[in-house]
């Protein structure tokens, strides 16, 4: 499958267009591999072909059928410890400490992508945070790509997945192997909740969170783009509320929006007061 340059400017531009997705040129070979069974599901042999049923045919639901086969979706359990280090030791004790009079809680995992950072989170409050058992503990996970959000529901891995991130002993103690697969417990699963939602688009309705994690996404949107999407984590924040981005990435545009804090070699982010 191969198709020419403008072929591949005509795909940037709809993944931007659906998704705020900037693919970079120099990963060209990203579509072929991705877009393969999209192509051969619309009877395209080529993806020059199929590009051309992409410029005839403006159904909604093929362009965005693309624009969700490019959302990146790398992720695994407790990716970057550094983080769930400062979650453990500072920010989660913060916010509880916040929330005592409520108890009650609210998470938002803002690119969950297949659920592992929802399902490690769950088990995170499980196991370092007992007194929650009886507190109202909500983890949301939202991502573009509906496909994405249904394997995530599922919380059924693959061996590769749950070696990645997933110490032996908490593999056992919150997940049931069936044969080559590993099911997430019901207890974490009744925690989490996922659901579709375009983070450059108009939101789902959503409550008001305590803690917003929305890691290494940024760096894939356009500076316009980023002040949107924090402009909407703002609106979904509570006032003492915390948001955590990934490792290489910044609020730097946001300084009216969050102040910037630091624990445990982790920045992190509260909001400005509403005025």
């Amino acid at each position: 499958m191969s198709c020419s340059d403008s072929d591949y400017d005509y795909l940037r531009q709809l993944v931007l267009a659906r998704s705020a997705n900037l693919i970079d040129s120099t990963r060209n070979k990203l579509f072929e591999a991705r877009l393969k069974p999209i192509a051969r599901g619309a009877g395209a042999s080529s993806l020059e072909e199929f590009v051309g049923i992409l410029r005839d045919d403006q159904s909604p639901h093929l362009h965005r059928a693309v624009a969700e086969a490019m959302t990146i979706n790398e992720t695994s359990f407790f990716r970057d410890r550094k983080m769930f280090d400062a979650l453990r030791e500072s920010i989660l004790t913060r916010l509880i400490e916040a929330n005592s009079a409520q108890r009650r809680l609210r998470i938002w995992s803002a690119a969950a992508s297949t659920g592992q950072e929802a399902y490690s989170l769950a088990m995170l409050i499980c196991e370092h945070f007992t007194s929650l058992a009886h507190w109202d503990v909500k983890i949301v996970g939202t991502d573009i790509s509906g496909p994405v959000v249904e394997y995530a529901r599922r919380g059924l891995y693959r061996r590769m997945e749950v070696n990645r991130g997933l110490p032996a002993r908490q593999l056992v103690k919150y997940l049931v192997r069936h044969d080559e697969e590993w099911e997430v417990v019901p207890r974490l699963r009744s925690m989490c909740e996922f659901q579709c939602a375009n983070l450059c688009g108009p939101l789902p309705r959503l409550p008001e969170f305590d803690l917003v994690l929305l890691r290494n996404v940024l760096l894939y949107f356009t500076p316009q783009d980023r002040n949107a999407v924090f402009r909407a984590m703002h609106r979904k924040m509570a006032p003492g509320g915390c948001l955590v981005l990934g490792a290489s990435e910044q609020a730097e545009d946001s300084t009216n929006l969050f102040k910037a804090e630091f624990a445990k070699d982790c920045y992190f982010y509260r909001p400005v007061v509403r005025a």
